[in-house]
């Protein structure tokens, strides 16, 4: 039986295609990788997170099959009935001496593990402080965890600070929350004085270290060994899989008191299945090539340079990033659906990224590099903007 026509889903859709934000899946016919197939058509891909090239790395495959020899496909339960195997076990080990927490803590997706940090650790009497531009599960996680939410200018740390000092002193936590690389943007923050800042007011802070994990300092331990936060500066550190790292899952790092806290408390860690032990392994796996393959940061350190170059020389602006994430700002919605078709239609896999994502008249290409890449991938890509965009 449908739904009711009252609640007028039907209407609703016409009115978001209408508007060029009606979005679908594509259907891959192959993994991931700077070539990918679709519709039988073999696509230079500048839309993935596997900015690495660590999703179809064969030592990681081959570590995935020797976990599923040992412990199966699924883990049977949540970690704390049956489902904690020794392979999610050397996964939180691995993960605390990449990131040099005390702690780790698994969880299934990044969403889910934001929305546990603030279920775990807040109630309608605490404050989440938020950067204008955060991923969706931060700001999310206000509403499950039920503490006030409030927002600060993007990247701003005179507005935190004002906020901070705005803030009622009968509340008992603040807890203030960014993403080190914004997804959409591309930009880091001041993280050093957001902490700084945060520390002052005796507030505590959570990063979202999605996008810089495995791509950010010397040995891929993010944006806290990047920019030198340890512990103290960033209690509440969260980091995903999916991305760098190739694989898929989340984590959160942090104190012993805040690991056993949300181990306790943190319902999208109790109420869940863990993730495949076998995942677990891979991603073991991931984490030790970002030692033994560390041309790969290198290597896409040096693309990312490239390719800013030359879409200068073209006369193309993009949105301010020094990461893997390169937007291309278009602004109306349907020109950038149209120009990711163009781009299609060369051979090129760019998605068009638009409001909700962004806001209202921001559209853009979000143009994703990887390790997996080579200097001749760039150029082409160049060259199609140039012939579209310049023409």
């Amino acid at each position: 039986m449908p739904l009711p026509a009252s609640w007028g889903l039907e209407k609703a859709l016409a009115e978001i295609a209408a508007i060029g934000q009606f979005r679908r899946p594509r259907l891959l016919e192959s993994g991931q990788g700077a070539r990918v197939t679709i519709d039988g058509r073999t696509l230079l891909n500048f839309s993935s997170n596997d900015y690495l090239g660590l999703a179809a790395h064969p030592a990681v495959g081959r570590a995935l099959k020797a976990a599923v020899d040992t412990y199966g496909v699924g883990s049977g339960a949540s970690h704390l009935v049956c489902g904690h195997t020794s392979a999610h076990e050397a996964l939180e080990q691995a993960l605390a001496r990449l990131t040099g927490r005390s702690r780790v803590l698994l969880y299934s997706t990044g969403y889910m593990a934001n929305l546990g940090v603030a279920s775990g650790l807040l109630g309608r009497q605490d404050v989440l402080l938020q950067d204008k531009l955060n991923h969706a599960s931060l700001l999310d996680a206000a509403s499950i965890s039920g503490a006030k939410l409030v927002r600060y200018r993007h990247g701003d740390v005179r507005h935190l600070h004002e906020r901070l000092a705005a803030l009622q002193p009968s509340s008992q936590r603040v807890l203030v929350s960014s993403d080190s690389v914004f997804s959409m943007d591309g930009d880091v923050p001041d993280l050093r004085m957001i902490a700084a800042c945060t520390a002052q007011a005796g507030a505590a802070l959570q990063l979202d270290d999605a996008h810089g994990l495995g791509v950010l300092g010397a040995k891929g331990g993010g944006a806290c060994e990047a920019h030198a936060l340890d512990e103290d500066a960033v209690p509440v550190l969260m980091g995903t899989f999916g991305k760098a790292l190739g694989t898929a899952g989340a984590f959160v790092a942090g104190s012993e008191a805040l690991i056993e806290t949300l181990t306790q408390k943190s319902r999208t860690f109790i109420y869940t299945t863990a993730m495949p032990p076998a995942v677990a392994a891979a991603t073991c796996r991931s984490i030790e090539l970002l030692t033994e393959e560390s041309w790969r940061r290198t290597h896409l350190q040096q693309l990312i340079s490239r390719f800013k170059s030359k879409v200068a020389e073209i006369g193309l602006k993009l949105m301010p990033s020094d990461t893997a994430i390169q937007p291309l700002l278009v602004g109306d919605s349907s020109a950038a659906v149209d120009l990711s078709n163009a781009l299609l239609a060369r051979g090129f896999l760019v998605v068009a990224i638009r409001p909700p994502t962004v806001p209202a008249g921001e559209a853009r290409l979000r143009i994703t590099l990887s390790a997996a890449h080579d200097e001749n991938d760039i150029d082409q890509l160049v060259h199609a903007l140039a012939a579209l965009v310049t023409q």
